[in-house]
């Protein structure tokens, strides 16, 4: 008979071999058509390059002597990711549509790798969009921080903003069923976090009810992050401990509840 230890043990091998056989199902997914990375990447580049420019002549902006043009930059990556990551859950449906999610929920698979699996999948997804962003913006002369270690804490901001929308978008496409339905739910979605929040101006400037909704945004917190981290001279809003702790419990809490709902989306 097993040792309690030895199941442990056992379970622990077979969450982490399921996550990673997730992780690599969609890395080949990607490998044989990179087309939406390079479609994905037009966004972000037009906000840089068109209305970065424009904006930036603005002066009624209060960025504490921040360039707009550098303040809007660490928003702008953050955007990337959420664009990426929220329409994520359209491949369940097409999934559920194939049957191949029929087959991961017939296996003895934690429903929670499964789901962890896609979110690093997603992750993987808004890397190379973070590494578009960093190219483009070094480019336009913003003054980017000079530390690798900061840098490297942007990439774990990346992974923890794109896993909890793609989660999130998994939770939305298991009430939508259809992808038409989904669309239109997500669409609806992307502004309202994206405007709420201080990726494009700072929360003082937001009348007092859109301040709350903006404290109650896992972006707001993943933007503060993001641009205390990539720019030279910054101060958190929050203290980059708490943005962290937002985003990293935000994330865990939606790998448990996405895990519990996944089975759904095919009923």
């Amino acid at each position: 008979m097993a040792s309690p230890i030895s199941l442990r043990a056992n379970r622990t091998l077979e969450f982490i071999t399921t996550t990673l056989a997730i992780l690599e199902l969609e890395a080949r997914k990607l490998k044989h058509d990179p087309s939406e990375l390079v479609s994905r990447a037009i966004q972000p580049l037009l906000w840089l390059l068109i209305f970065g420019n424009v904006f930036s002549r603005m002066k009624g902006i209060p960025t504490g002597g921040t360039p707009y043009l550098d303040f809007m930059a660490p928003g702008i990556l953050a955007q990337s990711v959420l664009f990426m990551a929220i329409f994520y859950g359209i491949s369940s449906i097409r999934e559920r549509d194939t049957g191949i999610i029929v087959r991961f929920l017939v296996s003895p698979a934690p429903r929670t790798a499964l789901v962890l699996g896609k979110a690093l999948a997603a992750g993987m997804r808004a890397l190379s969009q973070t590494v578009i962003v960093y190219v483009v913006v070094m480019l336009m002369g913003v003054h980017l921080n000079p530390s690798p270690v900061a840098h490297l804490g942007v990439l774990i901001l990346v992974l923890l903003g794109a896993a909890f929308f793609s989660l999130f978008s998994l939770l939305v496409a298991s009430l939508a069923k259809t992808q038409e339905r989904f669309m239109g739910i997500g669409q609806l979605m992307t502004m309202p976090l994206f405007f709420a929040s201080s990726a494009l101006y700072p929360i003082s400037m937001m009348p007092g009810w859109l301040q709350v909704v903006s404290h109650a945004n896992p972006l707001t917190y993943q933007v503060d992050a993001m641009r205390t981290l990539m720019l030279q001279g910054q101060v958190s809003a929050y203290g980059l401990s708490t943005d962290f702790c937002v985003l990293g419990s935000a994330s865990i809490a939606m790998v448990v509840v996405a895990g519990r709902v996944y089975s759904s989306i095919i009923n």
